[in-house]
């Protein structure tokens, strides 16, 4: 991160771990005064006294209007928000639970809808603010293990693009975080290769910084964005076929 950051008052959600944990480590290091959210309340503990634990589960739509009320109470207007929470589990062919689909949407997409809803009726009041979420290169195209995890993200990407022109003209910015491969507990599930694997660490600093510069994606790491870019331009029989051979063992 070069130079003083551009908020007073940060909301990260999903801080408990990963990528939303770095973040919040990141950006109060910087001098910004941090909120982080989570369900575990034990694990926001160990955040540090720099940074306000508020403990929360995100598919609760009135906790999360709480939260924001809490938060702006004590710390001041959230100017920046990372929305981070979620979850994944890799679904193959023989446990299709549409439990499991319904929970995933529930936590990735309405998680962060709850959380839209609570603060930008009041950063459109002030005319100011930046809204970001964490979804994933996993959003631009359906890929093999992520039935339940992919479309969960491409909502998110599409809730980003459908909010961006009207969230503008009330002055407020809207970025969607589309990491790639990083290592956390999440992705520890997956038993194929993962390409350009990151560090949670690296995964926050590039976050940030993309959101510093008011990129509307900020997506990353660019090699590995470039490549699922122009697979997604493919035929679909040769689109199929590499991702396929990428992503499923041989039966």
């Amino acid at each position: 991160m070069a130079g003083p950051l551009p908020w007073k008052t940060a909301w990260v959600t999903g801080a408990s771990t990963g990528i939303g944990r770095e973040i919040a480590l990141q950006l109060a290091a910087a001098g910004v005064k941090v909120a982080a959210s989570a369900r575990s309340a034990d694990k926001l503990q160990h955040l540090g006294q720099g940074v306000m634990a508020v403990p929360l589960d995100v598919t609760d739509g009135d906790a999360c209007r709480r939260a924001v009320e809490n938060i702006e109470s004590k710390l001041g207007p959230i100017d920046l928000a990372v929305l981070g929470a979620g979850t994944y589990r890799p679904v193959s062919l023989d446990e299709l639970d549409p439990a499991e689909f319904s929970h995933m949407m529930t936590t990735n997409y309405m998680g962060v809808v709850n959380c839209v809803a609570g603060l930008a009726p009041r950063m459109a009041a002030r005319g100011s603010g930046h809204l970001s979420w964490i979804a994933s290169v996993a959003g631009y195209m359906g890929l093999p293990k992520a039935a339940a995890y992919g479309p969960s993200k491409a909502a998110l990407i599409s809730l980003a693009e459908s909010l961006y022109p009207e969230m503008k003209q009330r002055g407020i910015r809207v970025s969607v975080i589309n990491p790639g491969f990083v290592e956390t507990p999440l992705t520890a599930q997956n038993d194929f290769a993962m390409p350009f694997l990151m560090k949670p660490e690296e995964a926050a600093r590039r976050s940030i910084d993309g959101l510093a510069a008011g990129r509307f994606e900020v997506a990353y790491p660019r090699r590995f964005v470039a490549i699922l870019k122009a697979v997604r331009l493919l035929p679909y029989p040769m689109f199929f076929r590499l991702i396929s051979r990428a992503v499923l063992k041989e039966r």
